[in-house]
């Protein structure tokens, strides 16, 4: 299974929000940035993979394998936040535990876990 879309940011607006109001923690093959609001209900996550990644093969790879990571770890999320997971240029070169490592290292500074 799966994130439905209704726990995914799909709007350009939103994407923009978190950029402009949240906070980014980077890490080796992936940046997370946060939105927490108390106006926000539950939690919504967006995930970009640039162009600098890679052909669309390897950037669709890199965004299941993103959308997977988010999955496994769902039901720690705290409420209350979006996120949006940027995938780096190194991403498509890592194997899925050194993103999976990398994820939660970077999640674990963005405070997104209870």
């Amino acid at each position: 299974m799966g994130l439905t879309k209704g726990l995914r940011l799909v709007r350009t607006a939103d994407f923009a929000r978190v950029r402009a109001e949240g906070r980014s923690f980077p890490g080796r093959y992936i940046v997370v940035s946060v939105l927490k609001s108390e106006d926000i209900a539950g939690w919504k996550c967006g995930i970009i993979s640039p162009k600098k990644t890679g052909i669309a093969v390897v950037r669709n790879r890199v965004r299941r394998q993103f959308r997977e990571l988010v999955r496994a770890e769902s039901d720690r999320l705290r409420q209350g936040q979006w996120f949006v997971l940027i995938a780096r240029w190194r991403a498509p070169q890592a194997s899925f535990d050194e993103l999976k490592k990398d994820w939660k290292a970077a999640a674990k500074r963005a405070a997104l876990f209870d």
